[in-house]
């Protein structure tokens, strides 16, 4: 009997990144080409609009 087949942690992260990346990207397109649904659409833009208030700069405490 043969031992299952393992994927390097390494190779399985790229291949994540290859698909999220793939599936980002349709996204993308589809948005751009006005084909997302109103309630996706808006559900994207709340969630850029979160994300840009935590990516934005802080002050530093004195």
């Amino acid at each position: 009997m043969t031992a299952p087949a393992v994927i390097p942690r390494e190779q399985a992260l790229r291949n994540f990144r290859r698909v999220l990346d793939a599936a980002r990207e349709r996204r993308d397109r589809d948005r751009a080409a006005g084909r997302l649904d109103p309630e996706t659409e808006q559900l994207l833009r709340r969630l850029e609009r979160e994300q840009r208030k935590e990516a934005s700069p802080r002050p530093i405490a004195a």
